[in-house]
């Protein structure tokens, strides 16, 4: 059965109409008044190497897994999570209202990081119910914007003051930098001008608060978090160009970071980022503040700290799954067993696109592929309705308000700080999938769909394959005009990708080389096709510390899991051989199945599914992504090898096919989760 919604009889009338629709919409800008327009370039000292290749006007299209995953998340949460939760926008309604509720510290943030995800999701989908939607909710978020900028639950005297009624903490300056972030995203999207207005305003009320006294933003406490204005600060400054901005992140960076996580000091002496002063997953959103003001001052500090900090988290604190944190933080152990929470993989994808951006290095997107793949799909459902608080390595899945029910609060019993946040892991994809270095096309991006770019004139990409289901993929590239123009394509080739075959118009390119970006400049025309054939040999993670004796099975960029049988015991699990595991790739028998499916024979012959990270845990049913695996090799972790992964052995076979005529998977896995593993994960989430 194919599982992918059919693009590839889009015919060529469709296509130059979907072209045209790009031409006309590109060229009309938006008609607005403005303190605020104002090109961000002026005040940049250093450019991006990578940015991203589309704008709102600029289509993408999706097939398939994608495309199912992303109207779920649309129409399932999006859509309706601000009205079945009215206390996402009504805690702002009347911050001295008394009683005072009783809110979490971050509950201001739901409002932003709800429209975050969500317009990011939009430059996906273009859902114009969507968009109809968002429009509907930032109206009603600005109008209940305090005169003096506040946009908070919390009463005058305890406004961004580190305090509120009924909690010994709040983090204010963090809830009102998410608010900030996706007012700004907003705007960039739309030109809707009030939105810029109410981030402004923002802006203004933090510096009138904080600004010109050095050591005040990290004397309301939980630096952490109440410290991550400083990004937001730089891209309203982007924005508006009004210096006062620039001024307060500066101050951030060089006076209140020290107090807090000393993140720039610490990672120039060399310091591994868990060994900060406050390795927490919150200080991810700040340290994003530090590659900002590399782009707007130049100095090389902010950049040499950015990476450091980056490759320390690569190393030491992202796991199998491509999930970053133990237990909310870094741990200097990517083995630690502890809760890698959803947001944490959020912001640990977001700081990686900043590092993308700054480096142009094809392993970050090939580090934001697997994030995707695994962290991402394997913490949200694929109703779109919910997703976890964590997603173990080896486990279960369990939605997050089953998980936290400490959370809920009327009014916003769906809210928690992951369910706001999690449509962005998949919104992020428009940040990454398509960028430019200003006079070239990056494709990181592969997977059934339609991509457009511009560098003079628009360019489609249309990729036909059912990656990562198998390595080959046709890539038609239909440029305006149709013939004759000179650009460069550059094309992400995965370094577990060890033999990629290239063709273009059936004629074979040399020099393929793992971990870096092909390189294709030439005259254009309409229809040309490239075929890529990537290796989809398995590749292992030799484990070590809490899994010493196991390892991480990789198909591309996909983690295999094992789903545990009920009542299976530990020593009943199957063990592997490396040097004999000739896979076979089973058709999923529906659309809901998994993606990438797989049946093996264990070292006693005995018959055994593995399946993608995502799919083996969707159900509910104990999983294990660390298992017994023979004659793995261990690799050291490199910079041109952060998976340390290794191939040993025959590649398994591309072609699909059923053993026996059966569905390994149906002998496995139909049974349900025992009881006392449900009782044993339960038990895990109160100690939280």
């Amino acid at each position: 059965m194919n599982r992918h919604s059919d693009l590839s009889n889009m015919s060529s009338t469709a296509l130059v109409l979907l072209l045209t629709m790009v031409l006309v919409c590109t060229s009309q800008g938006a008609d607005i008044e403005s303190r605020s327009v104002h090109n961000d370039k002026k005040v940049m000292v250093k450019l991006p190497t990578f940015s991203r290749a589309t704008d709102a006007s600029v289509l993408f299209t999706f097939g398939g897994f994608w495309d199912n995953y992303l109207r779920a998340i649309s129409d399932n949460w999006l859509k309706v999570a601000p009205d079945r939760n009215p206390a996402m926008l009504g805690m702002f309604a009347d911050p001295e209202k008394e009683p005072h509720p009783f809110y979490l510290p971050w509950s201001g943030e739901f409002a932003g990081k709800h429209l975050t995800g969500a317009v990011q999701v939009l430059r996906l989908t273009k859902d114009e119910e969507l968009r109809n939607t968002l429009n509907r909710f930032v109206d009603r978020l600005v109008k209940l914007q305090l005169e003096n900028g506040y946009l908070g639950p919390w009463p005058k005297e305890y406004q961004l003051t580190g305090k509120a009624p009924n909690l010994p903490v709040a983090w204010d300056a963090w809830n009102h930098y998410h608010i900030m972030i996706g007012l700004l995203l907003w705007y960039e999207d739309t030109g809707d001008i009030k939105a810029l207005n109410a981030a402004a305003k923002i802006g203004d009320l933090l510096c009138d608060k904080f600004l010109g006294k050095p050591g005040s933003m990290a004397a309301i406490g939980e630096t952490y978090t109440n410290l991550t204005p400083v990004h937001s600060l730089c891209l309203l400054y982007k924005a508006t160009g009004d210096h006062q901005y620039f001024d307060l992140a500066r101050q951030i960076v060089e006076d209140e970071f020290p107090k807090g996580g000393d993140y720039v000091q610490t990672a120039l002496a060399g310091k591994e980022f868990y060994q900060t002063p406050q390795p927490r997953w919150e200080s991810l959103h700040a340290i994003m503040g530090i590659a900002e003001m590399y782009w707007l001052t130049g100095e090389k500090k902010y950049r040499q700290a950015f990476e450091h900090i980056w490759w320390s988290i690569v190393k030491l604190d992202r796991h199998n799954t491509g999930g970053f944190s133990s237990g909310e933080q870094a741990k200097g152990n990517p083995y630690d067993p502890g809760a890698i929470e959803t947001c944490c993989s959020i912001a640990w994808s977001a700081l990686s696109v900043e590092m993308l951006r700054l480096t142009g290095n094809s392993i970050v997107a090939d580090e934001l592929e697997v994030t995707l793949m695994n962290a991402i799909c394997g913490y949200q459902s694929r109703t779109g309705s919910w997703c976890t608080y964590d997603t173990p390595m080896d486990g279960v899945q369990v939605p997050f308000t089953t998980f936290m029910t400490g959370h809920m609060r009327p009014g916003s019993e769906e809210l928690s700080c992951c369910t706001v946040n999690s449509a962005r892991g998949f919104g992020m994809i428009s940040d990454w999938a398509l960028m430019t270095d200003g006079e070239s096309l990056i494709v990181n991006w592969y997977g059934d769909s339609i991509l457009s770019g511009k560098l003079d004139i628009p360019v489609l990409l249309k990729q036909q394959t059912d990656y990562p289901r198998t390595g080959h993929i046709l890539i038609k590239v239909l440029p305006i005009p149709g013939h004759g123009l000179e650009f460069t394509l550059k094309l992400r080739i995965p370094h577990w990708s060890k033999k990629t075959r290239v063709a273009i118009n059936g004629e074979a390119v040399e020099q393929v080389t793992p971990g870096s970006y092909l390189v294709l400049t030439r005259k254009w025309k309409w229809d040309d096709k490239i075929e890529m054939d990537l290796d989809m040999s398995l590749h292992y993670w030799a484990g070590e510390k809490q899994y010493e004796d196991k390892s991480s099975i990789y198909y591309g960029p996909v983690l295999l899991a094992y789903r545990v049988p009920e009542g299976l015991k530990s020593e009943e699990v199957p063990v592997f051989d490396a040097t004999n595991m000739n896979g076979r790739l089973i058709e999923s028998e529906n659309t809901d199945g998994p993606f990438v499916q797989m049946a093996f024979s264990d070292v006693h012959g005995n018959r055994i599914s593995l399946l993608d990270f995502d799919s083996a845990g969707e159900d509910g049913q104990h999983y294990l992504s660390w298992l017994k695996v023979l004659n793995v090799p261990r690799s050291a972790f490199s910079k041109t090898n952060p998976l340390r992964s290794s191939a040993v052995g025959s590649t398994p076979a591309l072609g699909e096919a059923k053993v026996d005529g059966q569905n390994p998977l149906a002998i496995e896995a139909d049974r349900k989760p025992s009881d006392h593993l449900k009782k044993k994960s339960l038990a895990a989430a109160s100690r939280l």
